[in-house]
Order: C-alpha cells, then sequence, then structure tokens
C-alpha cells in the first residue's frame, strides 16, 4: 500500500501572532508579501497529524510506503522532519520561481504522485496555518479523480476499505468506502508524536527525489495562477486590560455589573 502524505513548510503561527501584537509585523516592499526574515519556519500543524495519521496506519501491522511530498524552494527542513517521524521516502518539487495558486499547487502534486506510480491513500492536513483556505486537498482529488473525505479524527484501512471518523458540528459522523481515496486530517486526531534523537540523525541522510514543474511534464502556461494576491495589510492590534483590586466579594460584583453593562451577561 502506498500512502502519500502532503506537507508544507509555513511561517510559525505563534511567532507570527507575537510579532503582530508588538506591532512588528511588517509587509514587504511589494506590497503582497510579509516582510519575515526572522520569523521561523515549520511544518503546517496540521499536515503534521496528517503525517501522524499514515504513521498510526502503518502501526496497526499493515504493510505500506509512507510518502512525503512538498512544494518550496528550500523544503528539505519540512522533508526531514517527515524523515525523521517514519517517512519512507521524500519528494521536493521545487517551483522554479513560478508563483503558484492553490490550483498549481495541486496541479504540482498531482502530476508528482501520478509520476510516483499513484497513491492508494492520499492524506493532507485539512488546512494551512498561513492561509487558512483549505481548497488544494478538494482540487488535488478532483484532478486524481479521488473521493474526498475531510476533517477526519481518524482513519482506518482494512484490506481496499476505508473506514473515517469525521469531525462535525453534530458530532462525529463514520464514514466507508473503498480505496483509493484522499482524507484531509484535523487536529482532533491528537497530538503527534515526536521522532527521538537517533532518528533525526538519521534524518539528515535523507536524500529526497527532486523535482521541477518541467520534470514533471508541465508548462509555465499550465500553472498560470487563476487568483492573484494583489495586497496585504497587517491589521492593527490593541488590547485593554484593566485588574480590579479589593476585597473578592465587592470585586466580584464589580466584575458582574461591568459584565452586564457591556452586554456580556
Amino acid at each position: 500500500m502506498r500512502i502519500v502524505v502532503c506537507v508544507k513548510e509555513v511561517l510559525d503561527p505563534s511567532a507570527v501572532n507575537n510579532y503582530a501584537l508588538a506591532g512588528r509585523l511588517c509587509v514587504a516592499a511589494d506590497g503582497r508579501t510579509l516582510d519575515v526574515a526572522a520569523v521561523p519556519r515549520l511544518i503546517n500543524g496540521y499536515d503534521e497529524q496528517a503525517m501522524e495519521a499514515a504513521l498510526r496506519i502503518r502501526d496497526t501491522g499493515l504493510s505500506c510506503t509512507i510518502v512525503a511530498v512538498s512544494i518550496g524552494p528550500d523544503p528539505q527542513a519540512v522533508l526531514r522532519q517527515c524523515a525523521a517521524l517514519g517517512a519512507d521516502e521524500l519528494v521536493a518539487i521545487d517551483p522554479a520561481g513560478l508563483e503558484l495558486d492553490c490550483a498549481g499547487i495541486a496541479r504540482l502534486l498531482a502530476a508528482s504522485i501520478r509520476a510516483g506510480g499513484g497513491a492508494d491513500l492520499v492524506l493532507c492536513g485539512r488546512q494551512a496555518s498561513d492561509d487558512d483556505q483549505g481548497v488544494v486537498p478538494a482540487l488535488l482529488g478532483e484532478l486524481l479523480g479521488l473521493p474526498v473525505v475531510t476533517v477526519a479524527r481518524a482513519v482506518e484501512v482494512a484490506g481496499t476499505l476505508l473506514r473515517v471518523t469525521r469531525v462535525t458540528a453534530d458530532g462525529d459522523e463514520i464514514v466507508e468506502g473503498p480505496l483509493p481515496a484522499l482524507v484531509t486530517i484535523s487536529s482532533e486526531i491528537g497530538v503527534p508524536r515526536f521522532p527521538n534523537a537517533r532518528a533525526k540523525m538519521a534524518a539528515r541522510k535523507a536524500v529526497p527525489v527532486n523535482q521541477t514543474p518541467a520534470s514533471l511534464g508541465l508548462t509555465a502556461d499550465a500553472l498560470q495562477p487563476v487568483v492573484v494576491t494583489l495586497r496585504q495589510l497587517v491589521p492593527a492590534v490593541s488590547g485593554n486590560c484593566e485588574f480590579l483590586q479589593g476585597p473578592a466579594a465587592e470585586t466580584a460584583r464589580e466584575l458582574l455589573r461591568r459584565l452586564r453593562a457591556d452586554g456580556a451577561i
């Protein structure tokens, strides 16, 4: 069984929030991207949980090959983390300087998966923490002709049967269907495992398969973005905090009075 996990390198959300709160998050000179030279990058949290879902499937004793694929000018750090976690194969796709929208990213991923011989199961994070769109998995499933199951908290495989527990506003929903399929993983799957020191050292020697749009048979015209970011703004962030002091009973009464006055209760 071949499981492909799509992973993305993103800006550390906590660092971005801290910079924004401190008033130090700025838009670059092009007006469309953030000036983030000092902000660390890491694997998208939902994609890390997608890796965890793949590893849990293997933990059941199922014989499978886990492939981690990532797009970016230098996704080595993210892919090495996947290798340390237990990925068997790594694929790095260099966009060759092309500006990609969600459709372009999906086309590259689909071409890469086909070039690798296809997949029995494709796992993606439910969305990326930098844009929060969650569009790529649906487009990828469409391009590969696969059924798509979203916001999964558990994924089980028995032979050619897929069983997914989905998170919904009305509670869990369990769906079943045949493989191949694409599933997006949500944070409800739980805390992903951490690689040990030995695995991290071994992952440094892992060499990914390098691909480009040209090697995948895609031209710049085929990847021309339909949606283009015209301008990005950093909203002004302000916060006010007032501490109520005094005896507990008086403080409680004053807090309730203010909450009622504000319409909070």
